[in-house]
């Protein structure tokens, strides 16, 4: 491995041509000691800067939410220098003025995700701190490049609340989850955001809204085939978002995310 990267994007549905294009474009291998991730990474110049972006599904889409490498992924990451991670996925709307088409970026998240890998760290007490889960300058780099992206502007703020799927939810689920007071529902965000945190890289979720979930309205249930027409049609939205966010983030760091892991000692050595 010689490639080198120091901003990631992980790609849901439908962004798996996000540097196509570019005419640097180079698969890189690997290894973590949780396994390969869900596809090698790609890495690419986008304005001027080297960029990682790893399919999370893999590009066959062949991982399901529950089933998907997080740990390898995020480790192979990290392993490549990767510093700033955008994390891109279709969510469901618990809120009525949330509609579809629109983009929410979260500052709370609530994990309600059953057996997956949470941690990198398998052994003894170690706590790191995760009470504002996303990078702040991240989200205000996003909502200030993407606000041209979308007929609305994206939404600042909210809480995504994580279930296991692949399932979607019930609609007293639904119902339940919009009385908490929580803004869209989704199946990637958990443990993607806690790993981010556990090697001190800055992570943003960009969370398109693609239906109303079933108990939000009196609608017709949620399908599959419904989430992945509203996300193929804005994806150019998403894509042009998320390149104007890579131009505009930072090359220093000021956020608290790097010293998530001040005074801790990862359980594993990185390359």
């Amino acid at each position: 491995m010689t490639a080198h990267a120091t901003l990631a994007v992980i790609g849901g549905s439908g962004l798996y041509t996000l540097l196509d294009g570019a005419s640097d474009v180079r698969q890189v291998d690997v290894d973590t000691p949780f396994g390969p991730p869900s596809e090698p990474l790609a890495v690419a110049s986008v304005g001027g800067r080297s960029v990682a972006f790893l399919p999370r599904h893999g590009r066959d889409h062949r991982f399901p939410p529950h089933r998907l490498p997080y740990r390898a992924n995020l480790w192979a990451l990290r392993a490549l220098g990767v510093e700033q991670v955008l994390a891109a996925s279709a969510v469901g709307s618990l809120r009525p003025d949330l509609g579809p088409g629109m983009l929410v970026v979260p500052d709370q998240l609530v994990d309600r995700t059953r057996g997956r890998e949470h941690t990198f760290y398998d052994a003894g007490a170690v706590h790191v701190g995760f009470a504002d889960p996303y990078c702040p300058t991240g989200r205000a780099t996003v909502l200030a490049a993407a606000v041209d992206c979308f007929p609305e502007q994206p939404v600042d703020g909210g809480t995504m609340v994580v279930v296991d799927g692949p399932r979607f939810s019930t609609r007293a689920e639904s119902r339940w989850h919009a009385d908490q007071g929580w803004s869209v529902v989704g199946m990637t965000g958990m443990p993607e955001a806690v790993l981010a945190r556990e090697l001190g890289l800055c992570y943003t979720a960009l969370s398109l809204v693609t239906d109303l979930d079933a108990g939000t309205e009196p609608t017709e249930a949620v399908s599959h085939q419904a989430v992945f027409a509203t996300f193929a049609a804005s994806t150019p939205r998403v894509r042009t978002a998320l390149l104007a966010t890579l131009e505009a983030l930072p090359d220093q760091r000021s956020c608290p995310c790097p010293h998530a892991l001040d005074g801790l000692t990862l359980p594993l050595t990185l390359p």
